[in-house]
């Protein structure tokens, strides 16, 4: 945190969807900078590459949900994936993400509230940096498998403290109860290398309804 305390608290500290935005919208060209090089932000790549673990093809239609500056998109492109869409709340930070033509699609949506997309739209969809504190709730979970077509995945983070202290687990195992989704794997790794800060790295299994 040593490289942008104010811009990282900030994220961090915002009360509303519009005060985060704001946030970002301030940090959007530094974001990359300052998280990679300053802070060892490792989170995209694991993630990327847990996923690609489960996919058994590149021609997985991929949501990146919260996909900020497109860091998880980068990653899966150089992946060989090529059928990758991407949303998130601030226009700032996917005005970037878009910069980097790694996606079909990208638009702004609101993870805390129903999404607007098609039941069974992606093959996968990954979510990397959002489930973590004055985010977005562990009601976005119910979202992100509705629009995973069965047999799909969902792949997370959530980082730890926020882990514990935000209703993430809770409603995991509500919907692993329910046979929403099917837990295959959970890796708690580094997710800021440089600040000594890790992640809950999750990938699920969307099951049949």
């Amino acid at each position: 945190m040593e490289q942008t305390p104010e811009k990282w608290v900030a994220t961090y500290e915002a009360k509303t969807p519009d005060e985060l935005a704001e946030a970002y919208r301030c940090w959007a060209r530094e974001y990359d900078r300052d998280t990679c090089e300053g802070m060892g932000y490792v989170g995209p790549g694991v993630a990327a590459r847990l996923l690609d673990r489960y996919l058994d093809s590149a021609e997985a239609k991929i949501l990146d949900a919260g996909c900020g500056t497109g860091l998880v998109g980068q990653a899966m492109h150089h992946m060989g994936y090529r059928r990758i869409e991407a949303m998130d709340y601030c226009r700032d930070m996917l005005d970037v993400a878009e910069e980097k033509r790694v996606y079909e699609n990208v638009f702004r949506a609101d993870m805390n509230r129903e999404l607007t997309i098609s039941d069974n739209a992606y093959d996968a969809t990954i979510c990397v940096g959002t489930f973590t504190y004055a985010h977005v709730g562990p009601d976005a979970f119910d979202e992100l498998v509705r629009i995973t077509r069965p047999g799909g995945y969902v792949c997370f983070t959530v980082r730890d403290g926020a882990y514990q202290e935000y209703g993430y687990r809770k409603r995991m195992l509500e919907l692993e109860a329910s046979n929403a989704f099917e837990l295959k794997e959970m890796v708690d790794t580094d997710y800021l290398d440089k600040e000594d800060v890790t992640a809950k790295y999750c990938i699920y299994e969307v099951q049949e309804a």
